[in-house]
């Protein structure tokens, strides 16, 4: 190789360090262990140290902003379809950050262990990519606590499978709602519902209009009854103190509508007006008599 030839290699280099020295990217995860089926957070953050403004943008060959998800294995997820994120535009010396869902983007349905990191293409440079650090997550099944087969109201042909799940993760028990489609066997959603007690077992059912009610203890004193239609939708969530008669009950009725009974429906509103009240109390000064 010519001494011409290294210089000009040398230059290159240089160039290409500089280029990937403008921005300084790194991703993080919220949350380490996932129920298999939730949402996967990924935040990418992105520094600009180019000294002008950058527009990170999508030529709509070359996306921007590209994830590397792979197994334990070192196998790569597939994606599920190909997205082109939307613009992100940086001034010089600012920091700004993007919150991906790799659940809708890459097929993480199954259990396993899995790595993540981001690729971010800079502006005009087609061949000038940097890459995040890695990020580690696992998924686990969960242990499922309840389920129920039902039809789709207006669809025939369809039908739901309703699943409660108790899922422990970061030292916490947690209860989730997961809607499956009867037909393909694929998830529709997964999702929260909250933390839970196990001190007291959650109650399910489904009412006249094929809807889950679940409702559970999530503090030593206030228990949460949650309303999920087939679509996976979040249709009403309440909070219920203990009645007189001890802990709320589900109750369905010969009509096939649900209530919950036994309880006293908390207002958040008015007990933040009622501490808002004590405080301003307690604020007073004291009065010395002499």
């Amino acid at each position: 190789m010519s001494c011409r030839t290294l210089k000009t290699l040398a230059i290159l280099l240089l160039g290409a360090g500089f280029a990937h020295a403008q921005i300084a990217a790194s991703l993080r995860l919220p949350k380490k262990q996932h129920l298999a089926g939730e949402p996967v957070i990924a935040v990418v953050t992105i520094t600009n140290h180019s000294g002008r403004e950058l527009v990170f943008q999508s030529d709509g060959r070359l996306q921007w902003l590209d994830f590397i998800v792979k197994k334990n294995s070192g196998a790569t997820v597939n994606p599920k379809n190909r997205v082109l994120f939307g613009p992100m535009k940086i001034q010089a010396g600012q920091t700004m950050a993007r919150e991906v869902d790799l659940s809708q983007h890459f097929q993480l349905a199954e259990p396993g262990n899995f790595t993540v990191s981001a690729v971010i293409q800079q502006p005009g440079k087609s061949d000038a990519g940097t890459s995040t650090n890695r990020a580690f997550f696992n998924q686990t099944p969960g242990s499922r606590y309840w389920s129920q087969k039902v039809g789709v109201s207006g669809a025939s042909d369809q039908t739901r499978e309703f699943r409660v799940i108790n899922f422990t993760g970061d030292s916490k028990s947690q209860i989730y709602a997961q809607i499956v489609d009867g037909m393909s066997g694929q998830l529709v959603r997964t999702f929260l519902l909250g933390d839970v007690l196990m001190l007291r077992k959650p109650l399910c059912t489904v009412d006249r209009q094929q809807r889950l009610h679940v409702m559970f203890l999530a503090t030593p004193s206030m228990w949460v009854h949650c309303v999920i239609d087939t679509d996976g939708r979040l249709v009403e969530r309440q909070i219920h103190q203990r009645g007189p008669q001890g802990d709320p009950q589900l109750l369905t009725f010969g009509d096939g509508s649900v209530r919950v009974a036994n309880s006293i429906p908390y207002d958040p509103k008015a007990a933040a007006e009622r501490r808002a009240k004590t405080r301003k109390a307690s604020d007073r000064p004291q009065i010395t008599i002499q």
